[in-house]
């Protein structure tokens, strides 16, 4: 439980806190991993580290706190990026953040698997954090590439590859393509290792009728 409760807090840190603010000062949803946690890619330029918040040289808790409590902190307005996605977090500015030191941690490294992994992949691609589902990935050849810390598919790390067009074949286990648990891909290159063979079986698998 505690898993869901840190992922979804931190899913609505990214919504709230930094994609809305950053969205209304700069145009742009797009997040980025960064090293121990994700942050924004241009102004207002916030990251989080863990179960902290960093602004400037502070780093400011966020446990226990509002997303309203921890924008105001930062000097932002806190809101999800009105009008430019349905999905989300589901959380409100005045919902209390709930964190736990180990699951933030479990979610950093997974991001941080993702990223290296994807860079290897598509090393002309910049992996986006997207605040919408909360996971990171690119698009190659028309087909999604990512990582997620969990969501209402599936409620722990995984990684996952979506064709544009379904493919047909016991290796598309998923409504969206494939996905496997990070339980079974333990690091960077047996993630790159899914992603390889992902990009193969677009090759040759067949697609799925209408």
């Amino acid at each position: 439980m505690m898993a869901e409760t840190t992922r979804r807090a931190l899913h609505g840190v990214a919504e709230m806190v930094l994609a809305g603010p950053q969205f209304r000062t700069s145009g742009s949803i797009e997040l980025a991993v960064t090293d121990g946690g994700f942050g924004t890619v241009a102004r207002p330029l916030l990251r989080v580290r863990g179960t902290e918040l960093i602004v400037g040289e502070r780093a400011m808790p966020m446990n226990g706190l509002t997303f309203r409590e921890v924008a105001s902190a930062a000097d932002v307005e806190v809101g999800r990026p009105e009008g430019v996605y349905k999905e989300g977090s589901g959380l409100d500015p005045d919902d209390t953040i709930g964190l736990e030191v180990g699951e933030a941690a479990n979610i950093e490294r997974a991001f941080a698997w993702g990223l290296e992994a994807l860079q290897r992949l598509a090393p002309s691609e910049r992996p986006i954090l997207w605040p919408e589902h909360f996971d990171i990935a690119v698009t190659v050849d028309e087909v999604n590439y990512g990582v997620s810390p969990g969501d209402g598919y599936l409620s722990e790390p995984y990684a996952y590859a979506g064709p544009w067009r379904t493919r047909v074949g016991a290796f598309w286990n998923a409504p969206f393509g494939s996905a496997r648990p990070l339980r079974l891909l333990p690091g960077a290159t047996a993630i790159h290792d899914f992603f390889s063979e992902a990009r193969a079986r677009v090759a040759s698998d067949p697609v799925r009728e209408p």
